[in-house]
């Protein structure tokens, strides 16, 4: 029996997993980081964090599984998008890396739009010039960090330094790329245009492969560390959410998924670059190679819910230290026992400002319709109640650019409360599926690690081998959805009324 790795670099932690090539988990590893502050919006890590989360779950998987390392052929990496990590002559960190949850870059915006225009950037990018890509962190480093901008040799994502301390390589796949802003991404290669205007000299940029192609093996330092054998093979990879698409089939036209992780997705596979001239949604390569995919981002999800918990849910927490059970469980039987629309309570979840469909890195969070009647628990269900409004906000977008599935996939940790699962499907009126594996990013690499070790001839006959098939899980209630139909309303709104104050807020700061 031959085996495949998946690695999930992800904003919180590193999961490490092994599976056989018919896709069953054999074994599993994690290690958190922290993630730091240093201002109001910002957001890094330290490259050396997960690099050495990585070492660690590859030996303990390795470990824990029994399995030989010479039967280990292939590995894959999934991880965070955008983030910016720039290495020296030595190939050494410069600075902590800069995260796609960082909003520090709105002049640097306009900047880079000004200096291509907006309709050209997006006829390149297929994305206007956003606060969380790589190529406003790069124009932020040159303007307010010289010094480090004058040391560079080289631009990385988070995956792709994993990569290079594992292999040596300086290599990228195209769906991580395509968030970059520096990918031609109908085209799937680099934008000289676009690196030229910026002042990045190419041999800054990594060689782009696809996504299931090999870029290399595990090198001789890594291999002693891991226990891998340095024959393993390391394939492109993908970015998070392309690589949670593999890993539940989300790979033909009219495929559709939702996660709540950190951030929030409504993602949907096409064979052709579609393109929203507005630029609400972002447009990528992905993870199939020739295919592109759809996807708009709510950037609060998950984080809405775990900064709630860690502000307010005290209570919560003591008496799941208590009893065992999982504080997330405590908090959504407190919610199920409030009405649909918490009695009037909407909740926008801008904790680190949004980009579909507002595009705007100075909106907050906010709470409204407060009444006396309001208890934690009503709070609790409106942060649920307010993601799904925005994730709804994605899905309004496709359907205008004539992109219609008629059932959605549900991935991520929130997926696993079966009472925000079932706020989802009455928002989005649609009826949600679940699949079997738990695994979706770290098993989508590993799908494209078995490609690319030629154990399967594409990326979808590998899906069909290693996940299986998908279940309804839920149906929408029509009551239900009227009313909530009656709160999104007002909830569209909000944000129109507010813009102008978050302005005036952001000013003052």
């Amino acid at each position: 029996m031959k085996y495949v790795i998946g690695i999930d670099l992800g904003t919180s932690a590193t999961k490490t997993v092994l599976f056989d090539t018919d896709g069953k988990e054999i074994a599993s590893a994690s290690r958190e980081y922290p993630l730091y502050q240093p201002h109001n919006g910002w957001a890094e890590q330290d490259p050396a964090d997960w690099y050495n989360a990585a070492v660690e779950t590859l030996s303990e998987t390795a470990q824990k599984s029994g399995v030989s390392a010479d039967d280990i052929i292939s590995l894959g990496i999934s991880g965070q998008m955008h983030g910016l990590v720039m290495l020296d002559g030595d190939c050494e960190v410069i600075r902590p890396a800069i995260l796609w949850c960082d909003q520090r870059t709105g002049k640097e915006c306009e900047e880079l739009t000004e200096m291509l225009g907006r309709e050209k950037l997006i006829e390149i990018t297929a994305n206007p010039a956003l606060t969380g890509f790589t190529a406003s962190k790069i124009l932020w480093v040159k303007n307010n960090e010289p010094e480090n901008f004058a040391r560079c040799e080289h631009i990385l994502l988070p995956k792709d330094y994993l990569r290079f301390k594992l292999t040596g390589d300086f290599a990228t796949e195209v769906s991580d790329a395509s968030g970059m802003q520096l990918l031609d991404v109908p085209g799937r290669c680099w934008s000289e245009e676009v690196a030229s205007a910026m002042g990045v000299p190419m041999s800054w940029l990594p060689r782009v492969y696809e996504s299931p192609e090999v870029t290399g093996h595990i090198n001789e330092e890594a291999s002693k560390l891991t226990g891998l054998s340095e024959s393993t093979l390391v394939v492109g990879g993908a970015g998070d959410n392309a690589a949670a698409a593999v890993g539940m089939g989300v790979v033909n036209a009219g495929d559709a998924f939702t996660t709540i992780g950190t951030s929030g997705v409504v993602y949907a596979h096409t064979d052709g670059p579609v393109i929203d001239p507005l630029g609400r949604v972002h447009t990528f390569c992905c993870a199939v190679p020739g295919c592109w995919h759809v996807m708009g981002v709510t950037q609060g999800a998950g984080l809405s819910m775990q900064w709630f918990k860690n502000q307010f849910c005290a209570a919560e927490t003591l008496e799941s230290e208590r009893t065992g059970d999982d504080v997330y469980k405590i908090t959504d039987g407190e919610a199920e026992n409030i009405t649909v629309g918490s009695d009037g309570l909407l909740y926008l979840p801008y904790l680190m400002g949004e980009r579909t469909p507002h595009l705007d890195p100075d909106c907050r969070g906010v709470f409204f319709g407060i009444s006396a009647m309001h208890t934690r628990a009503h709070f609790i269900r409106a942060v649920m109640e307010g993601v799904a409004f925005s994730l709804k906000d994605c899905l309004e977008v496709l359907h205008g650019m004539k992109i219609e599935p008629d059932s959605m996939l549900l991935c991520g940790g929130g997926a696993k409360s079966p009472l925000w699962k079932s706020i989802i499907c009455d928002v989005f009126d649609l009826p949600v599926k679940k699949i079997k594996a738990a695994e979706g990013p770290a098993l989508g690499v590993a799908i494209l690690a078995a490609v690319g070790a030629g154990i399967y001839p594409d990326v979808a006959s590998a899906c069909e081998k290693m996940i299986g098939g998908a279940t309804v899980s839920g149906t929408p209630d029509g009551e239900k959805t009227a009313l909530y139909n009656k709160y999104y309303d007002i909830y569209g709104k909000l944000y129109g009324n507010l813009k102008g104050s978050f302005k005036e807020l952001r000013a003052i700061m």
